[in-house]
């Protein structure tokens, strides 16, 4: 049996659910009868005890991926060799893609190669003994007991801060647009920054949080997700979100409840002088390094308060 997408199936905007009918569990003898499996099958013969390229033979069929790999039916090797070395010299690591073949085409026609998606290898920090300084609460900024990521950054001198009070749900996309904005400042002057906000980031349904795409918020070094005034909503869970996360080693934060180990202090966001403000978001900076540490094993990550400066 294997599992395919389903194309008869029908996909609902506006949530974060999976619809059970887009993916469908099917025998083998089905992609036999629709041809899919002469390009990547074999045939396990049991009295034998060995496995055959194709399947024009009788017994158990398997999957391997033999007619592409071995025959030449379509350079499958020569294309990926290509494009992740293309991959790793853009990115300056290495890369993982995800890719579609259509070989199922009419007789004389080319067959087709889709890249659907590249992105860095997940490198993760070397994992070490976070120790975290038995500080008063008064000079924390944010406090959480669930965090992705390990480290300690402390080269960061800019907030990007939703602004509580005024965000409505209505203006989701407003406030995502007003996020890019100070976004790609920050990219191009290349100042990472601390990105705080309310409901789910990238979330596809607006309102349950602000609906950024990743390049609104390419230039986040720590993200934090809060809940609402009036409710908390489950922490963002998409697939491709937490990838970019985990490969870029963005810390991330989420408070969906606010108790003495998981808080922001609100107020002292909301009285700092901003150096540029927009109706619902405010960029702040800073003389002195916002000091931040995580442990996922911990699972514990705090933000400091930078020194007080004149400046500040």
């Amino acid at each position: 049996d294997f599992f395919a997408l389903n194309v008869e199936g029908k996909l609902y905007t506006g949530t974060n659910e999976m619809p059970n009918n887009l993916v469908a569990k099917y025998n083998l003898t089905v992609s036999e009868k629709d041809n899919t499996l002469f390009y990547t099958g074999s045939t396990y013969s049991p009295e034998n005890d060995a496995v055959y390229d194709g399947i024009s033979r009788p017994g158990t069929r398997v999957v391997t991926f033999a007619p592409i790999l071995k025959h030449n039916i379509f350079p499958l090797p020569q294309i990926l060799e290509l494009i992740l070395n293309f991959g790793t010299y853009g990115m300056g690591t290495q890369v993982e893609i995800e890719f579609a073949l259509n070989m199922s085409l009419p007789k004389g026609e080319l067959k087709e190669f889709a890249i659907l998606q590249m992105r860095p290898m997940v490198m993760t920090r070397e994992a070490s003994n976070i120790e975290f300084d038995n500080v008063e609460k008064e000079r924390i900024i944010c406090s959480s007991k669930k965090v992705l990521g390990d480290g300690i950054y402390d080269n960061i001198y800019d907030v990007i801060v939703v602004n509580r009070d005024t965000f409505e749900r209505s203006k989701s996309q407003e406030i995502a647009y007003e996020i890019s904005k100070i976004n790609s400042k920050l990219v191009k002057e290349e100042r990472p920054y601390i990105l705080i906000g309310v409901g789910r980031w990238g979330s596809t349904d607006p309102w349950l949080g602000i609906p950024v795409t990743w390049d609104q918020i390419s230039g986040a070094s720590i993200i934090v997700e809060s809940g609402f005034k009036d409710f908390s909503v489950t922490p963002s869970q998409g697939s491709h979100f937490f990838h970019n996360i985990t490969s870029f080693g963005i810390g991330y934060f989420t408070n969906e409840t606010e108790d003495e180990e998981s808080y922001i202090d609100w107020d002292w966001l909301t009285k700092k002088e901003p150096i540029e403000e927009f109706k619902y978001t405010k960029h702040l900076n800073f003389s002195n390094p916002l000091i931040s540490k995580l442990s996922s094993q911990k699972s514990k990550g705090v933000i400091y308060k930078p020194k007080e400066s004149t400046n500040d």
